[in-house]
C-alpha cells in the first residue's frame, strides 16, 4: 500500500510481496469536493451565455461588494503541498467601456495560511524552534485591475483577466525565534476566472498565481502562492 509516498511490503512464505494502492491525500479530497460546484457554475454560465435579454443593458459605472472562499497554498520545500481554507472580502467598481469590454478595479482583504513542512527546520535551522505548532497566517490587502470580456450574446457572463498587487498587512508564524519578518511585504500575481452577473447578485470563481518569491529570508527556498477563489456578492 502507498501511504505518504512510501511502499509497504507484506512478508509472505515465498518472500516479500509489495503492492501499490493509491490513497487519497487531503489535497485530492479537497479538489474532489470542488469538482461538483465548479461544474455547476460552468453549466449555469453556459446557459446564460446562450441567452440575450432585449432589456439587458449595463450602466457605464457600477459598484459591487463580495465575499467568499480563498483556497490557497504556498509552493516551496518549506511548506506542505496542500490547499488550505481561508476567506476574502472586497469591493470593486465596474467601468463598462463597450457592450463587450470593461474594466474592473477592486480592493480585497485576503487571508492566506500554510503549514510548515519538516524541511523548513533543515533549511532554516537558526530561525525556527521545534514543536508541533508550525503554521503561518498572512493577511493581505490586494488591489486588482481586471479586464472584463463578455462571453456570448449575453452581458451576464464575464471572463476576467488581469494583474494584482498585494500588500502584507500582518503575519503570524508559529515556532519563530526571531521577531523579524520572514515574508516580503509586497506580492505581484495574476488572476483569471469567470463571473456570472445577474441584475443584483453575482458569483464566480478565479485562479490566482503568484509571480513574486515571498521569501524575505534568502534565496535558499522559493515561496510562491497559488489560490482558488470562490465568491458571491451584490452589484449596485
Amino acid at each position: 500500500m502507498l501511504i505518504n509516498g512510501h511502499d509497504l511490503c507484506k512478508k509472505e512464505k515465498a518472500g516479500y510481496q509489495c503492492r501499490n494502492n493509491f490513497v487519497l491525500n487531503p489535497t485530492h479530497i479537497i479538489m474532489k469536493k470542488l469538482i461538483l460546484p465548479l461544474l455547476f457554475l460552468l453549466f449555469i454560465t453556459n446557459v446564460f451565455s446562450q441567452k440575450k435579454d432585449p432589456s439587458e443593458k449595463e450602466s457605464l459605472l457600477r459598484v459591487g461588494f463580495k465575499a467568499g472562499l480563498n483556497l490557497n497554498k504556498i509552493d516551496g520545500k518549506s511548506f506542505k503541498d496542500e490547499f488550505r481554507y481561508n476567506y476574502q472580502l472586497g469591493g470593486f467598481m465596474q467601468i463598462n467601456l463597450t457592450r463587450k469590454l470593461g474594466l474592473q478595479p477592486e480592493l480585497n482583504f485576503v487571508q492566506t495560511s500554510a503549514e510548515q513542512s519538516n524541511d523548513i527546520t533543515v533549511i532554516y535551522d537558526d530561525l525556527f524552534l521545534g514543536g508541533s505548532q508550525k503554521k503561518a497566517k498572512l493577511n493581505y490587502l490586494k488591489l486588482a485591475g481586471l479586464l472584463n470580456i463578455d462571453i456570448g450574446p449575453s452581458q451576464r457572463v464575464k471572463l476576467q483577466l488581469g494583474p494584482q498587487w498585494g500588500m502584507l498587512v500582518s503575519e503570524a508564524v508559529d515556532s519563530l525565534k526571531s521577531p523579524a519578518d520572514i515574508f516580503k511585504k509586497a506580492e505581484l500575481s495574476v488572476l483569471g476566472g469567470v463571473m456570472l452577473q445577474l441584475p443584483l447578485i453575482h458569483f464566480g470563481t478565479r485562479y490566482e498565481i503568484g509571480l513574486t518569491n515571498i521569501n524575505a529570508i534568502d534565496n535558499k527556498d522559493q515561496w510562491k502562492t497559488q489560490a482558488w477563489q470562490f465568491f458571491v456578492g451584490v452589484t449596485l
